[in-house]
């Protein structure tokens, strides 16, 4: 829990950093592109970031989960305990120990 809090502000520098680079870029594209259009600022952009990922569920990370965390999770239930145990063991360079 504490680990998370610490990323915290690093997640909130990357979303106005992200925000900002969408500003920028309809800035100097969409008024070229589109005679109509015109420039947006910091918090328009931010608008438009939550609106895309709102619209098409973008900013999913690591986590995704959805169907593709359903088929792992079935494919994990139909392993024999053998299958399992040789799992870990052809993984097991690639996952941290348990720290208990």
């Amino acid at each position: 829990m504490k680990r998370k809090l610490l990323f915290l502000p690093l997640i909130l520098v990357g979303v106005a950093a992200l925000a900002w680079v969408v500003m920028m870029l309809w800035n100097s594209v969409m008024p070229g592109v589109f005679a109509g259009s015109m420039q947006i600022d910091y918090w328009r952009a931010l608008g438009l970031l939550v609106l895309c990922r709102i619209l098409f569920g973008g900013f999913r990370g690591r986590h995704g989960g959805g169907h593709y965390g359903r088929e792992r999770w079935q494919r994990w239930q139909a392993m024999t305990p053998e299958e399992r145990a040789q799992f870990h063991k052809d993984r097991g360079a690639y996952c941290r120990p348990n720290k208990e």
